[in-house]
């Protein structure tokens, strides 16, 4: 009944079509978006993301689903690190890559990973025997869906499909009327610590401007860019992304731009660039030039809980990683993902492997709630 289209460049799917099967104010699904990646030159080329999505059609070749997908040939920029189990395979004569990832490049962000106007069940049912065909027609080692909504995890997860557990910090807003009432929730002493924070960074003349939309120039972003590739510089690697990037976004989606410019003395000197979703925000990309104490947290944490408070968002995703977010209000969620090995023993050692971390995992979230900075019993609110 149905036919799969593969294309190496998202530009031969109408935006047309796949916006309207996505159908989501996740803005990183966006054909915009994917556009911006490969016509910058931040994927395909030599940078081991290689686009193939998918366009599946129905009898009539109607579209009905579209999935992002990308070859991949390295497993940087993806967030679920799976680089023993590269080398395990290299160890036994194996090739692990090229690998198939149905994902969001460099975007650690829970959302959507396909786009479908099939009811969802029925694009559930579809999307291993899909996924299995292009992994055969690409001959990779295996697929990997990162950071899917929990319906999709929950719904492919089988003994072939191995689900893993993650965990990142995300805020939420339990309808705050300002950042003051957020910090009412904490303990003295670390309602003292986030104050005393905020208050270095006016200690040392910086000013912030929150700047959405329009109100972004061109300079804006070409000051961003200088900060975000010399954090990494600092760290001696290259951004992954092309400054071509940025502006496009920015001439398509400028609605969804949240940029934070700080300034000292009137002079940029650090930004942190932000994605607004419907009812949330993504906190996705910062630099600075110089360190500035504190400057950091206010710029990608602080300006980010103020902003969704006055929006009326309800949920703050600053991005992966970080245990110190943990102290400023940001609780410790579970993230997952999906992979499925072509080689038999392969599939069976990841099973067992992933089901261990899942143990471990859930204990170790269980944990972290414990070092949340709310009064109690609010340290153990989990209402969201």
């Amino acid at each position: 009944m149905y036919k799969v289209n593969l294309h190496t460049r998202i530009s031969d799917i109408p935006a047309s079509i796949w916006d309207s099967l996505c159908n989501s104010d996740y803005p990183f699904l966006r054909h915009a978006f994917l556009q911006a990646l490969e016509t910058s030159g931040s994927v395909g080329g030599n940078t081991g993301w290689q686009s193939l999505h998918a366009l599946v059609t129905d009898a009539d070749d109607v579209p009905v689903l579209v999935i992002p997908l990308y070859l991949k040939s390295h497993s940087w920029g993806e967030y679920v690190f799976d680089w023993a189990w590269a080398e395990a395979y290299q160890h036994h004569g194996l090739n692990y890559y090229p690998k198939l990832v149905n994902a969001i490049p460099f975007t650690p962000a829970t959302g959507p990973r396909l786009g479908t106007s099939l009811p969802l069940s029925d694009a559930q049912a579809l999307l291993p025997g899909i996924l299995d065909q292009v992994l055969q027609e690409c001959k990779a080692s295996s697929w990997h869906c990162l950071f899917p909504e929990p319906d999709i995890l929950q719904a492919l997860s089988s003994a072939q499909i191995h689900s893993r557990l993650g965990c990142q910090y995300h805020w939420f807003n339990r309808d705050y009327t300002d950042f003051d009432a957020f910090l009412d929730r904490f303990t003295s002493r670390k309602r003292k610590a986030v104050r005393r924070e905020r208050r270095k960074v006016t200690e040392q003349v910086i000013t912030l401007h929150r700047l959405t939309g329009n109100s972004i120039q061109p300079a804006h972003l070409d000051q961003f860019y200088r900060f975000y590739q010399a954090t990494y510089l600092k760290r001696g690697r290259q951004g992954y992304l092309s400054p071509a990037f940025f502006h496009q976004l920015h001439k398509h989606m400028a609605n969804h731009m949240l940029l934070v410019l700080a300034e000292n003395d009137n002079e940029p000197v650090a930004a942190a660039l932000y994605f607004i979703g419907g009812d949330t925000l993504y906190g996705r990309y910062w630099g600075c030039l110089e360190h500035y104490n504190s400057l950091h947290f206010e710029a990608c944490y602080y300006q980010g809980i103020e902003f969704c408070i006055e929006k009326g968002l309800r949920r703050f995703d600053p991005g992966a990683q970080g245990e110190h977010k943990i102290q400023r209000g940001f609780e410790p969620v579970p993230t997952g993902s999906l992979h499925r090995m072509a080689h038999p023993g392969f599939s069976q050692a990841v099973g067992d492997f992933v089901q261990e971390e899942h143990v471990l995992m859930e204990q170790q979230i269980e944990e972290l709630r414990t070092w949340l900075p709310f009064r109690q019993p609010d340290a153990h609110d989990t209402t969201k």
